[in-house]
């Protein structure tokens, strides 16, 4: 039996369909103030009845300068921000992507951008380090991550009960190899702080073609609007489903967007364009 069929099969065993949700921020240099407003919310997206909430990019530290998250970096398995993120998951009895957060690396002047995933228990389940560090030399704007972030090595899939998630990170949405690194997962979550002058061009065509080329539903959760540092993102926070569609979206500001996962829909398209059976070049 092929993988894709495997897969078909395994979506059409789930059947029922599902809401998930894409948190949007526009996250400042003070870690108490962002972890309330994301417990907020969060609230609100389990209220409309999310079940796979997923965060921002640093939603919990988006600082003054770069060094500003390598002051409140963690230890794997403890710290504020883990504490807040499995505490929050079992509570509200979601599965919850924990954008990402700066974690210990190994040199003291670094951190990885990680993102970490806990399910309804409040267990970490998953742990995905940034691959590919975001670089931009552009009139006024420049960012060089590689400064202080060190890269990941490893991808990342995680088996739920809403079927296989890989995860990515922001800069990592330019990679499609990374994607087809994967093997056809049925969700890609996204956590991102896209700025505003690669946004406006790129977010939404590269969303949308990871969703297409990979038949899978994007949770693309954005920091989206002006930070104290004076830094501008581009938000836009989505939700697109296997065909490209965007099945809600935030421009701006805080909120959150929510929709529903359809596997039955999404088993369906994979039947009809088994596009994902017909690559002839298997190098990843």
């Amino acid at each position: 039996m092929s993988d894709v069929n495997s897969t078909q099969q395994r979506i059409a065993a789930q059947a029922k369909a599902f809401k998930v949700a894409a948190v949007q921020m526009a996250s400042g240099p003070n870690v108490a103030g962002n972890l309330s407003e994301a417990r907020r919310l969060i609230a609100k997206a389990v209220e409309q009845g999310a079940r796979l909430v997923v965060l921002p990019e640093f939603f919990a530290i988006m600082g003054m300068n770069e060094q500003d998250k390598v002051a409140v970096r963690e230890q794997p398995g403890s710290g504020v921000i883990q504490s807040f993120l499995s505490e929050t998951a079992r509570k509200n009895k979601i599965w919850l992507v924990g954008g990402s957060i700066p974690l210990a690396a190994s040199t003291p002047e670094k951190v990885l951008n990680t993102c970490l995933v806990f399910d309804e228990t409040g267990a970490q389940v998953a742990r995905y380090d940034k691959i590919h560090l975001f670089n931009l030399d552009l009139g006024n704007e420049r960012y060089h991550e590689a400064k202080t972030i060190e890269p990941g090595k490893q991808v990342v899939v995680v088996d739920s009960p809403f079927g296989r998630i890989g995860l990515a990170v922001c800069y990592d949405l330019r990679f499609p190899e990374l994607f087809r690194a994967m093997h056809d997962v049925d969700i890609i979550v996204l956590p991102a702080a896209f700025t505003e002058t690669t946004g406006k061009m790129h977010w939404e065509v590269l969303v949308r073609a990871r969703a297409i080329e990979n038949l899978a539903y994007v949770v693309a959760a954005a920091q989206g609007g002006y930070h104290v540092s004076g830094r501008e993102t581009h938000g836009n926070s989505m939700i697109v489903d296997p065909w490209g569609r965007v099945l809600d979206r935030l421009p701006r500001g805080s909120g959150v967007v929510v929709a529903e996962v359809n596997p039955l829909y999404q088993a369906s398209l994979r039947a009809s364009l088994p596009a994902l059976s017909h690559r002839t070049l298997r190098s990843f």
